[in-house]
């Protein structure tokens, strides 16, 4: 059985389609990615910082890998397709997280420096 095999065993139900079961938590993924996202640029809106906006990429990244899933349960993106693009997505959430973490400890440093320093320049 192949991977294409596999995954038309999880989407399709007897009517062809996806399954009501994987309508029913793609829409779940979507709100609750949707509602993750919608926080995450609530806080950028706040603080405007570099990390922030990372962090809120990084989180779109969920709602892409939710969008990837719908898409490719209604047939619009093919089994490997699917596959290759949710691994990329998870590539682009891991390198965003990693960069606003190293983006904040460098701002956290500079300032620290700069405080040593009684803030001259």
């Amino acid at each position: 059985m192949t991977f294409a095999d596999e995954w038309t065993l999880v989407v399709a139900h007897a009517g062809g389609g996806p399954s009501p079961e994987l309508i029913v938590l793609l829409g779940l993924a979507a709100l609750g990615s949707t509602l993750v996202l919608a926080l995450a640029l609530a806080a950028l809106v706040r603080r405007r910082s570099r990390s922030y906006l990372l962090v809120a990429l990084a989180l779109s990244t969920l709602l892409a890998r939710t969008g990837v899933a719908a898409l490719s349960a209604a047939g619009a993106v093919g089994a490997e397709s699917h596959h290759v693009l949710e691994h990329g997505l998870d590539a682009a959430m891991a390198a965003l997280v990693i960069a606003a973490v190293y983006d904040a400890r460098s701002v956290r440093k500079a300032a620290r420096d700069d405080g040593s320093r009684g803030g001259e320049s």
